[in-house]
């Protein structure tokens, strides 16, 4: 039987810090992502969590709630819960998944990021709803990026996971189909959703990421 993946197609990461460096409003970007209609959609903020930072996560989650878009928070377990979003992203060195899901119990998401054959391996046995592998492509949204996974890997690796398999890292509209076909289920984009237009930019991403586009 076919799998029906969790995520499929395009999973846009609002990250601070590249909105900040675009001159984006990240409130905007969930508005333009949520009136797209997007399925799914993660919050990243890497550096400390102030409570302006925590205000601008919360009125975010509003914007999705009301969209009915299900509302992600990038390795932070605690504001997650405080916040009543619908999951938890995360990566090698935050709390392992299995520590995560006994705080968080079984409503809430978990998606967990790997980099390596070994690492994909291990997580499929982990208590998470999704995994990323990547950077696919060279990435400037990590300061200490890991090693370039490619197209090749990548179709290699999808055989190892039953799980949806979102793809990260240097994905734009011009590769974003080439890494569908390798296998993954989703393609999550940060720099390439920034744009003048947002709301065009987001269709545009919409129609490349439709299945049918991807098969192209």
């Amino acid at each position: 039987m076919p799998r029906s993946p969790l995520i499929h197609g395009l999973y846009p990461i609002i990250d601070t810090a590249a909105c900040l460096h675009s001159r984006v409003n990240p409130l905007d970007l969930a508005k333009a992502i949520a009136t797209a209609g997007v399925g799914t959609a993660q919050f990243r903020h890497k550096g400390l969590f102030t409570r302006q930072v925590l205000e601008q996560a919360e009125e975010i989650g509003r914007v999705f709630r009301a969209a009915g878009s299900r509302y992600l928070i990038n390795d932070r377990a605690d504001v997650a819960l405080m916040l009543q979003a619908d999951g938890i992203h995360l990566g090698q060195q935050d709390l392992p998944p299995s520590k995560v899901r006994a705080m968080v119990g079984s409503s809430l998401w978990i998606g967990y990021s790997t980099h390596t054959r070994e690492q994909l391996h291990a997580a499929e046995a982990e208590p998470v709803d999704y995994l990323a592998i990547g950077p696919i492509f060279a990435t400037g949204s990590k300061q200490n990026p890991d090693p370039v996974v490619g197209l090749e890997m990548l179709a290699n690796l999808r055989a190892l996971t039953t799980k949806s398999l979102v793809a990260i890292g240097g994905i734009t509209r011009a590769n974003a189909g080439a890494v569908l076909r390798a296998g993954a289920d989703a393609v999550a984009v940060i720099s390439d959703l920034l744009a003048e237009d947002l709301a065009a930019r987001l269709q545009e991403w919409l129609r490349l990421t439709r299945p049918s586009s991807a098969k192209a």
